[in-house]
């Protein structure tokens, strides 16, 4: 009797690499973009500074890693919250496809966008 093959731990190797980066970089990008800059905290870069750095290779692979983890984040964790929370367990093929389907198409349009 052979088991069957599980493709959960990479599943959960998305969420939690989504999960840890976006703990630590989403939190600081949204309070400098949304509180510090427009409240005078810190200067606003000017438009050459914001090119010159979001050009750069490494700048957009980071930004691609992090959007793309993230959309994987989300997945996994809307997946599981519809599964269990919402008892939807005779959906889960369905759910399984939409949601990382979704971050999939999320992240092709992150990678063309970045291109």
């Amino acid at each position: 009797m052979s088991a069957k093959k599980s493709n959960d731990a990479f599943w959960w190797t998305l969420f939690g690499g989504g999960g840890a980066l976006s703990a630590m970089f989403v939190p600081a990008l949204l309070f400098l973009t949304t509180l510090a800059t427009p409240l005078g905290w810190v200067e606003a870069p000017s438009y050459a500074n914001v090119a010159a750095v979001l050009l750069h290779p490494l700048t957009r692979l980071f930004a691609l890693g992090l959007i793309s983890l993230s959309f994987f984040h989300w997945a996994h964790r809307f997946r599981f919250t519809l599964y269990d929370g919402l008892q939807l367990k005779h959906l889960n093929a369905l759910i399984a496809v939409l949601c990382y389907g979704g971050a999939i198409a999320g992240s092709l349009v992150a990678a063309y966008v970045l291109w």
